[in-house]
């Protein structure tokens, strides 16, 4: 697939897909996904009783297995799927099965640059994590949560390390779970845990934890926060591995603690979804000044506008500007870029993208069954039966927009000038 500035940018229409209805001889097909860079739509198809395999564009992958799901592309647009083959689940890549087999698999996750691959894993009534196909050497009997390392060297989860007896109230107090690390737990164990979060290196771990029946807290590399909180969100490591930032709660008002100590006030009635720029100099996050209404703050700052609901804070490259979907109560979506609302309402939204510059915004929503690819708030010149969220040129002067237009799978590429 290349990178993004080797994609195909030339203005203009390319039907890849010339009927996206079942190829001749297919039982069903089931939902379409389609490449990062438009090239390929691929569906999970039925060949026939107990036969299955994925179509990309007019063709299928030459082995079939007895099931297969979960197809996604990973960021560097290798096709990823899982699939059964006698009766055992493995990860299949572009056709072909990868690494150790296992009992069941589920959850695909990709490195940042798409290089490594990780799934959860079931062998002999054991849970983990396998990456590449390679299962953790230690399995446990409940790992859930996992995460993959930005750079795709390592795999974090949470597991059950003590064993737990029916209404074993006593041995749950003292702690049943730990973080496991590549398969190796950590020392401590705590009530429970969530949200295992790497650094930017993939060298340090934090996540939420609940030290006691009433106290939560912060736990970076198995080492808590000194203080303790009445709940915690998840935690984010500063840019450069300088700090560990999370909502808490004191009080009854929500803020944010840095390694503990109180960097944002408590005095919001809700905060969540913490995000630093990539030079570390701004914390924003999603906060509520008030009950039910929800805004976006920017170094303890909110914007003056505020919402029922807000969702997928997304950051421009630069980390000075922001967008957001708000909502009437998961209802008439609406894009919200810099504290301003676009004109319109919608009955389905999608995160935004911002360009490489900074300078422009684009989403994907939907009304009425009719997909729209909006940039800077304007809509393209028509809508589709389906769309992909569209994708920046490298110089932020082209928009690729990837969607199924009567029956036809279709890649466009379109100048921003012309919205």
């Amino acid at each position: 697939m290349g990178r993004i500035s080797e994609w195909d940018w030339e203005v203009g229409q390319k039907t890849v897909v010339t009927s996206i209805s079942p190829l001749k001889g297919h039982e069903w097909q089931e939902e379409p996904y389609v490449s990062p860079d438009g090239e390929t739509m691929a569906a999970v198809v039925n060949l026939g009783d107990g036969e299955f395999s994925v179509r990309t564009n007019d063709t299928i992958w030459e082995t079939p297995f007895e099931k297969v799901w979960y197809p996604r592309f990973s960021p560097d647009g290798r096709l990823t799927a899982l699939c059964q083959q006698e009766m055992e689940w493995a990860l299949g890549v572009d056709g072909v099965l990868v690494g150790d087999t296992c009992e069941y698999a589920w959850e695909t996750k990709f490195s940042a640059d798409g290089s490594s691959i990780a799934t959860m894993a079931k062998s002999e009534e054991r849970y983990g994590v396998s990456l590449n196909g390679v299962l953790w050497e230690n399995l446990y009997v409940n790992a859930n949560q996992y995460s993959i390392s930005n750079n795709g060297v390592h795999t974090v989860a949470v597991v059950q390390v003590t064993p737990l007896g029916q209404a074993d109230i006593q041995g749950f107090k003292k702690g049943i779970y730990s973080l496991a690390i590549d398969g190796d737990t950590w020392a401590g164990k705590y009530l429970n845990l969530w949200a295992p979060t790497f650094d930017n290196r993939g060298l340090r771990v934090a996540a939420q934890a609940r030290t006691d029946v009433h106290d939560y807290t912060i736990v970076v590399d198995d080492e808590p926060w000194p203080n303790t909180f009445a709940q915690v969100w998840t935690p984010i490591f500063h840019p450069e591995g300088q700090y560990v930032a999370a909502p808490v709660r004191v009080a009854g008002k929500w803020g944010v603690a840095r390694d503990g100590a109180l960097l944002w006030k408590a005095r919001y009635v809700q905060c969540m979804k913490l995000q630093f720029s990539a030079d570390g100099n701004r914390l924003w996050g999603i906060v509520a000044p008030k009950y039910g209404r929800f805004t976006v703050a920017c170094n303890d700052k909110p914007w003056s506008s505020t919402f029922p609901v807000v969702t997928d804070l997304v950051l421009s490259p630069n980390g000075q500007r922001a967008g957001v979907i708000a909502s009437n109560n998961n209802a008439q979506f609406r894009i919200v870029v810099d504290d301003a609302a676009w004109h319109g309402t919608w009955d389905m939204a999608w995160p935004v993208a911002f360009s490489s510059d900074n300078k422009h915004v684009a989403a994907l929503v939907e009304k009425g069954g009719q997909f729209h690819i909006l940039v800077n708030g304007n809509s393209y010149e028509r809508s589709f039966d389906r769309a992909w969220p569209p994708v920046f040129s490298e110089d932020g002067s082209k928009v690729l927009i990837r969607a199924i237009d009567n029956n036809s799978y279709v890649r466009i590429v379109a100048d921003v000038a012309q919205f």
